[in-house]
């Protein structure tokens, strides 16, 4: 459908479309702005899909049940989403726009300057995902029933940082949850390659444990920035996951203090009973680890930080929105 009809209809819907974020070959994502009642305005990120992926029955129910799955998981270091669409012969999703940039385009930023991400701002980077991670992995519903909610594609451009300071993770849009599976553990391998559990890169039924490995996996990229499980041969990084010798990563990065380097080892354990059993117990060994002498980073003090680092002297102005984690 032609960019001038797409904004005419959302026109109709009271959505003004401002510019488009990102495109990829799935969908497009547009920043826009919501029109209500006495000069309402809010703006959002609309995640528009495709007219031939629309039209296909498996994606339909993924897209679907991605937005059923979100709709209720409300958290502020969780990207939410408000309002699931079909118009047009063409699905759409309304999320919260993040004013900011995703995790990769902050580690890439670091290897262009030739300069380390601070230690303790990673490791604030990973507990607020890990904050995150702990209220989906226990998320029930309305039932009391328990999702059993798997992310299962944590990585660097799933991470969103505001210019506030806000970690927010997006893109639940393979997980899998109570009701809500398809693709089949055992058969198929849902998420990338390099950021993978041992269980994913050995076909085996997960659990909510299968995303503390990947999540050590970007800790260590963001401490390292390079992800060492990675390799330009995919099924190399799925050997990788399951076999290379995990590093000391003190030996690669000096100021790695010792209880760091004890939660990234017990986040790399590949028997999952030998691993961390919950993102919060991450989250609180990382806690642990910032605040144990007083005072240490917050949301105020990353955002001043994203902003230095990316040249951002008013806060209005997106930066970077080539790589967006809404479009695949």
């Amino acid at each position: 459908m032609a960019v001038a009809a797409i904004k005419h209809i959302f026109n109709e819907l009271h959505y003004e479309m401002t510019r488009k974020i990102a495109e990829g070959g799935m969908g497009v994502v547009y920043e826009a702005v919501q029109l209500g009642a006495g000069n309402f305005r809010k703006v959002v990120a609309v995640k528009l899909i495709r007219e031939e992926y629309s039209a296909l029955e498996q994606f339909q129910q993924n897209f679907i049940g991605e937005a059923r799955l979100v709709a209720d998981l409300i958290h502020t270091n969780i990207v939410q989403t408000y309002h699931l669409g079909h118009v047009g012969g063409q699905y759409f999703m309304v999320m919260e726009f993040v004013r900011g940039i995703n995790l990769e385009q902050f580690i890439e930023r670091h290897r262009q300057l030739g300069r380390p991400v601070p230690a303790d701002l990673a490791a604030f980077i990973i507990s607020r995902v890990a904050r995150g991670l702990a209220y989906a992995h226990n998320k029930c519903d309305r039932e009391g029933r328990h999702l059993n909610i798997v992310h299962r594609d944590i990585g660097p451009k799933n991470i969103m940082l505001a210019y506030e300071g806000d970690v927010k993770l997006t893109d639940f849009g393979i997980a899998k949850a109570l009701d809500l599976m398809y693709n089949e553990e055992g058969k198929v391998i849902a998420g990338k390659d390099e950021y993978l559990s041992p269980e994913q890169a050995s076909y085996v039924v997960t659990d909510a444990r299968a995303d503390l490995f990947p999540l050590g996996i970007v800790l260590s990229e963001v401490l390292l920035s390079r992800n060492v499980f990675f390799s330009t041969e995919r099924a190399q990084s799925r050997r990788n996951i399951l076999n290379l010798a995990i590093p000391q990563f003190s030996s690669l990065r000096p100021d790695i203090k010792p209880d760091l380097e004890a939660v990234l080892q017990r986040c790399f354990q590949r028997d999952r009973d030998r691993r961390y059993q919950s993102a919060l117990d991450i989250l609180t060994d990382l806690e642990m680890h910032l605040y144990r002498d007083g005072y240490g980073p917050t949301n105020e003090k990353l955002g001043i930080y994203i902003k230095d680092l990316f040249e951002v002297r008013d806060p209005i102005i997106p930066a970077l929105p080539t790589r967006h984690p809404h479009v695949k």
